[in-house]
This record gives structure tokens, C-alpha cells and sequence, in this order.
């Protein structure tokens, strides 16, 4: 199904706050009062990637040219080519190419062509693969022996690791058994799996995230910005919605979180209200992306 076929009828969203279903432009409505506005994915929802750009064309409505896009999708150290192809400079064969575009970038095109079209600024979020990578095998000593040069495309040394309920989370995932007695506020330690340490290389993506997102605020205070991540960055106000704090604790932010329900349209709202501000179901119907 192509994304223009996709309607209301493909999506229900919710409101936490105010404890019923309520219309896209809520959201729009409610960013009145907040900076920041994080859109949690799952990467091969199609439903999701219409609804991410629908929502930056409301947003583009309301706050014109004070929109800004963020995204996990894009890398710190490719920012130079994002704004070179904004600024229609480069090709676009060459933009797909330099800035290391992912596969399924046809999901996210809508957006970046918006965004160009409208002359809106872009934050290329993320930090590298090859610094997670580095950081997950050796640690951030590891990190911290790069050129001067190198720094610049992730998070400030030291970051902040993972820890309380997110940090048991990521262990989860990783098919760890945590123990209920866990204290949930307590700092845990980051442990070594086959190797390579997923919590603290998870940590340096969420923490370069988060201050790629504040160093911009810190110069455009007055604008709105649109965090276009996977739902794991930021779902119960983990990832890189805690780890905003460590860089400014004056952003307030609003959380969308998106999922697939095969009861949709009858869904049970209370087993999903923990995970953001805003919650969106979407059709399990509707064809994915790709399949993972």
C-alpha cells in the first residue's frame, strides 16, 4: 500500500493526559507549550513514516520556518552533506551516497525533500557506527585517544551510561534475566556481553543524540524540533529522553510512541499509556516497508 492510500482509518492515536483518542493536530496543538517533540518509530511501520510526515508538514503550518527536523537516521559527521544538499549544492545521488543513507531511506525521503523544499533546518542526530562500535569493544578510554577532529561527531567525554529501569531494559533485550529486587533507581554497572558492552555503546548513541538536539536548541530557542528516532529512544522517557537532562534541563519535550496491535481497532490503551505522551496504533494490515 502506498502511503498516500493511508488515512485516519489506518492509525488510532491517544492521548495520556487526557485519556482518549484524539486527532493528529492535538499533538500539534499541545507543542504550543514544549521544544521538543520526539516521534518514536518502528522502522518498517509504513503507517508511522506517513504520519512522521504528515506531522512535520503540521508542524510547518503552525510554526513555519521555527520547524526543525532531528534524526537518528542521519550521522553527526555527515551534517556538512545534509546541508550542502538543503541547500541544493549537490546532487541527490551524491547526498544518498556521502551521507550514508539506510536502506529503507525511501521511508524517511518525504521528509528530508520537505524540509529542502521548505528550507528547514535538518540535525543529523546520531553518532557513527564505528564510534558505538569502538566504544561497546573497548570502553570510552577507548574514545577518548581520537583526534580532536574525531570527538566532534559524538557526545562530550565522559557520557552518561545507562542505568536504573532503562538500564535493565537494554539487559532484557539482550536476553539477560533481571531480578524484580532490582532497585529500579540504583546505577548499574555496564557488563560485557560476548565481548562487547551493548549498554555502553547503546549510551553513547542516546547521549550523542540528546546533545546534538541541545546544542541546537541552545542557539534556536525559539524553535520547534521534531526527534524522528526508533521507539526504543525514547519510550518511558528513556534513552535519549533522559539523557537530555545532562545537557539542558530546561527542553521540555512531548513523547509520541507508535506500535502495531492486531486487535486494532479495539485496543486496550492502558497496556501501552507508560510509553509516551501520545500514543499511536497503528493497522497490522497495512503492508510494512520491509521485512525485518
Amino acid at each position: 500500500m502506498q502511503a498516500q492510500a493511508l488515512s485516519e482509518s489506518n492509525y488510532r492515536i491517544y492521548s495520556v493526559k487526557q485519556g482518549k483518542e484524539v486527532a493528529l493536530n492535538a499533538v500539534v496543538e499541545d507543542m504550543n507549550n514544549y521544544d521538543l517533540l520526539f516521534f518514536g518509530e518502528e522502522h518498517n511501520d509504513s503507517v508511522t513514516h506517513f504520519l512522521e510526515a504528515k506531522m512535520l508538514h503540521l508542524l510547518y503550518d503552525k510554526f513555519g520556518d521555527k520547524t526543525t527536523l532531528s534524526m537518528e537516521m542521519f550521522e553527526r559527521d555527515v551534517q556538512t552533506v545534509m546541508d550542502e544538499y538543503l541547500s541544493d549544492n549537490i546532487r541527490e545521488k551524491h547526498f544518498t551516497r556521502d551521507a550514508r543513507v539506510w536502506s529503507n531511506y525511501r521511508d524517511y525521503k518525504p521528509m528530508v525533500e520537505f524540509a529542502k523544499e521548505k528550507k528547514l533546518h535538518v540535525i543529523c542526530a546520531n553518532a557513527a557506527a564505528r564510534y558505538s562500535n569502538l566504544a561497546g569493544r573497548k570502553g570510552q578510554a577507548a574514545l577518548e585517544v581520537l583526534p580532536k577532529e574525531s570527538k566532534k561527531n559524538f557526545a562530550p567525554l565522559p557520557y552518561k551510561i545507562a542505568e536504573g529501569d532503562y538500564y535493565n531494559k537494554l539487559m532484557e533485550m539482550s536476553g539477560h534475566t533481571v531480578s524484580k529486587s532490582d532497585s529500579a533507581k540504583a546505577k548499574a554497572p555496564a557488563m560485557p556481553m560476548g565481548g562487547f558492552d551493548l549498554i555502553m555503546a547503546q549510551s553513547l548513541w542516546d547521549a550523542t543524540m540528546a546533545y546534538s538536539i541541545c546544542s541546537y536548541y541552545k542557539k534556536h530557542k525559539d524553535h520547534k524540533i521534531l526527534q524522528v528516532n526508533g521507539r526504543f529512544h525514547s519510550d518511558e522517557g528513556f534513552a535519549v529522553a533522559a539523557q537530555l537532562k545532562n545537557y539542558n534541563k530546561r527542553i521540555k519535550h512531548l513523547i509520541i510512541s507508535t506500535a502495531s496491535d492486531d486487535n486494532f481497532p479495539n485496543i486496550k490503551w492502558d497496556d501501552y499509556k507508560k510509553n509516551g505522551d501520545y500514543i499511536i496504533i497503528t493497522d497490522p494490515k497495512v503492508p510494512r516497508t520491509y521485512t525485518e
